[in-house]
């Protein structure tokens, strides 16, 4: 299938793994597939996206929320339930010692080795062959894998989408009519 992806659709899967890792995460998934598309503003999926309101920074910001990241939400959350994240840090390393919750360093090899998709982006990469033999064309382009990370729907990548205050009908309309 990789063998009819246009040079920017690949761009997208090296770019999704690039973002992964700048995220510390594990695997590749439907949000960095979207965030590689927003660090490409020169493409159809891009500007699109760009132009609709979407940027690489808010997006961002969105993945680190969702998928809980977002540490300093989490420890305002739980003072409003009377837990003082602080508190818990500070017992936790006077009885397994310092930086006991901190996240071990990555090692080189990890850092630079192989990095998995999600069932759910290689489902988004299926979906865009599909979206791209449905209009009868005989390359996968970064449209045609914007258009399949929508019909996806439910991965994180859609949900940053839908969250934004974005149409994923109309975003879907404007990209089939791009296009042609």
């Amino acid at each position: 299938m990789f063998e009819r992806f246009t040079k920017q659709a690949r761009q997208i899967a090296t770019g999704a793994q690039a973002e992964a890792r700048k995220l510390d995460h594990g695997h590749i998934g439907t949000e960095h597939l979207l965030l590689a598309m927003l660090t490409m503003p020169d493409t159809l999926a891009g500007r699109t996206l760009v132009r609709h309101g979407l940027t690489h920074e808010a997006a961002v910001e969105a993945v680190r929320r969702l998928s809980g990241q977002d540490r300093d939400l989490d420890a305002e959350l739980l003072s409003e339930i009377g837990i003082n994240l602080n508190a818990v840090r500070e017992k936790v390393e006077a009885a397994f010692g310092p930086g006991a919750l901190d996240r071990p360093a990555r090692s080189r090899r990890s850092a630079l080795g192989h990095v998995p998709f999600t069932g759910r982006a290689k489902k988004v990469l299926e979906l865009a062959l599909r979206e791209a033999i449905a209009l009868k064309h005989n390359h996968i382009g970064d449209g045609h894998v914007l258009l399949g990370l929508i019909r996806e729907r439910d991965g994180l990548g859609a949900r940053v989408i839908a969250e934004s205050g974005l149409d994923l009908a109309a975003l879907r309309r404007e990209v089939i009519e791009e296009l042609g």
